[in-house]
């Protein structure tokens, strides 16, 4: 059997207070792919940082086989002291490695290596970085988050390029569908303690289950065991006192034992407030562009967007995904065609550069925005501490500054923020970065229920699979496409065609691709025209849905008055059942008003 390429043994090491890591191990032999896992704030990242030498263990075994060569991809590059790309490239190679191999790796990440680092975009970061320890072709590769801020098509690629090298792998990553193509065996940091499964990530959450319930089975045998020896002690025969002083001592061992015994870490529990229901039509968008310069991201560009839609928007990182979406909410207005709002929208947002963060300010003050230590979610007041604890947030984290926190606990802080506002239009820029598992399970159980509305943007294949209904992605020179379901049908619509759209146009002909998700009713025999009086409806619904929105909104103000009940009874029911009279009427006339235009896009088209 060869030597290891690398072995961490009952490795040890706290920054104050439970154990980060307590007795966790690693082995890794020449070709294997592992993949690391555990959750956010488990020491994934720490343990490979001194896989790496680049933090020491306070006690445990560390051997790194001398002749190999190892490679390590952290989640924050360090740029100081590069003027270019190539030079922070080249800086990874060893002397004995090819540097042609530099310009080849670059050029297949889309990079020149003329770049300026400290002006990289956090995709052209992450390639920068990959290219640094792909370019050498170590036999280790320690991988932190690799994925993280890539395009689609850029991981499929790094997909295709691990399954052909010769390096053993450990990755940390959250995507799931990534870690399923490239690992073979898993490791499970746990509660500072490591247990491995010699097969790929698809089997690790079945087995992880089962480990979970067999532990659970266990401290409850030993709890009953207890009980039992407390049981002998209080009314048991007197024995002879050794034996009794014996048994005493076991009993404070299991005592000892189910007292320290560290359970799994809790669940975050997400759900959005609600807000009031939105009308039938939610976005309506009819030929939209937008140009920078000689550059058209969004060219001729049309969607309707109903309630309850749930929309993922995929394409290559300067597609213009982040354009499109700020349209389609009306934050950014279009260079031609036009864009209608649905009456009674309440938006939520959440950025991918998590702009809302300050640094220095407090968890609880970003959470109630300054106002005490209370945070109103759904209507009720509840208390900021236990709001926190509701995304896996400690007690004593309350005063803790917002740059204390990793990745992963920014991440859930700005959901726990976006998720206390009432919102019916719920739109998540790359929600899933820096999240582990168990949170994107419930972040995605969160986007299936919500009773509103959900436009995503995101490169995780799998959420996007699990969650959305339609998907909208570019086909090249500003032109994009809807698709029925998720990435993995997009990709079966398509046949074939890459996702960067480098095809084009031609490509989406030659393939024909299904259309948008809605397809117009047949017209109906003998229609070649508009009838006067649908013309008129057609011209004057849109202000009739509009004027209904306002009675809508005036009598969900007077409603919301708390002592309005009390005082007049019958008043309140007489205004609650005008509100479903007319929440009523709106939605029919929008059903209308969508059968009449697509209507006329039929006899138009025709």
């Amino acid at each position: 059997m060869a030597p290891p390429l690398l072995k961490l043994d009952d490795i040890h090491l706290t920054f104050g207070g439970t154990p980060l890591l307590a007795g966790a191990s690693l082995m890794v032999g020449p070709g294997e792919r592992i993949a690391l896992v555990g959750r956010n704030g488990s020491g994934k990242s720490t343990l490979l940082k001194i896989a790496a030498g680049l933090v020491e263990a306070q006690s445990g075994e560390v051997f790194r086989q001398p002749t190999a060569t190892m490679r390590y991809l952290p989640q924050a590059p360090d740029w100081q002291g590069f003027s270019t790309v190539r030079a922070y490239v080249e800086a990874g190679l060893g002397p004995a490695d090819d540097v042609n191999r530099v310009a080849l790796v670059l050029d297949r990440l889309g990079l020149t290596g003329d770049e300026d680092p400290a002006s990289l975009s956090g995709g052209e970061a992450r390639r920068a970085a990959l290219a640094k320890v792909l370019a050498p072709q170590p036999d280790l590769l320690l991988l932190d988050e690799p994925t993280n801020h890539l395009d689609l098509a850029t991981i499929e690629w790094l997909e295709d390029e691990l399954s052909r090298s010769s390096s053993a792998l450990v990755m940390i990553s959250h995507d799931r569908r990534f870690l399923e193509r490239a690992s073979r065996a898993t490791v499970w940091l746990d509660r500072g303690t490591t247990r491995r499964l010699d097969k790929g990530f698809a089997h690790f959450e079945d087995w992880r289950d089962k480990l979970l319930e067999e532990e659970e089975r266990d401290q409850q045998k030993l709890g009953r065991q207890i009980a039992r020896e407390e049981h002998w002690l209080r009314y048991g025969v007197t024995a002879r006192r050794k034996r009794n002083v014996r048994r005493l001592s076991e009993l404070q061992d299991l005592r000892a034992r189910h007292r320290t015994h560290r359970g799994p870490e809790g669940t975050a529990i997400m759900t959005a407030s609600d807000a009031a229901e939105s009308g039938k039509l939610v976005i309506e968008a009819k030929g939209i562009e937008k140009r920078f310069g000689d550059l058209t991201v969004v060219r001729d560009f049309s969607t309707r967007i109903l309630r309850g839609d749930r929309v993922g928007l995929v394409g290559p990182n300067g597609a213009g995904k982040t354009t499109l979406l700020k349209m389609l909410i009306g934050v950014t207005k279009p260079d031609a065609g036009s864009l209608r709002l649905g009456a009674n929208l309440e938006t939520a947002t959440l950025d991918q550069n998590r702009a809302a963060l300050d640094p220095n300010e407090t968890l609880a003050h970003f959470l109630t925005d300054g106002r005490g230590d209370s945070v109103v979610v759904n209507g009720q007041e509840r208390h900021v501490v236990s709001y926190m604890q509701d995304f896996l947030f400690k007690p004593e984290q309350m005063r803790t500054p917002v740059r204390e926190l990793s990745g992963g606990e920014k991440a859930r802080l700005v959901l726990a923020r976006l998720l206390s506002r009432p919102a019916n239009l719920l739109v998540l820029d790359e929600p899933t970065n820096d999240l582990d598992m168990e949170t994107l399970d419930l972040l995605q159980e969160l986007v299936e229920g919500f009773p509103g509305t959900v436009i995503l943007v995101s490169h995780d294949r799998d959420f996007l699979d699990r969650t959305v209904t339609t998907t909208i992605a570019p086909e090249g020179d500003g032109r994009w496409t809807e698709y029925a379901g998720g990435y993995s049908d997009m990709m079966a619509q398509r046949k074939g065609v890459g996702l960067a759209g480098r095809k084009g146009r031609a490509a989406e002909q030659a393939g024909k691709p299904a259309g948008p998700r809605r397809e117009p009713k047949e017209p109906r025999p003998g229609t070649k025209k508009l009838s006067y009086k649908q013309k008129f409806a057609l011209e004057t619904l849109p202000s009739r849905i509009e004027a209904l929105g306002e009675k809508i909104s005036g009598l969900e103000q007077n409603l919301a008055d708390p002592t309005l009940y009390a005082r007049d009874a019958t008043a309140f029911s007489r205004l609650s059942k005008e509100l479903d009279e007319k929440r009523s009427e709106r939605e029919r006339l929008e059903e209308e008003w969508l059968e009449l235009e697509m209507l006329r896009e039929e006899v138009e088209g025709g």
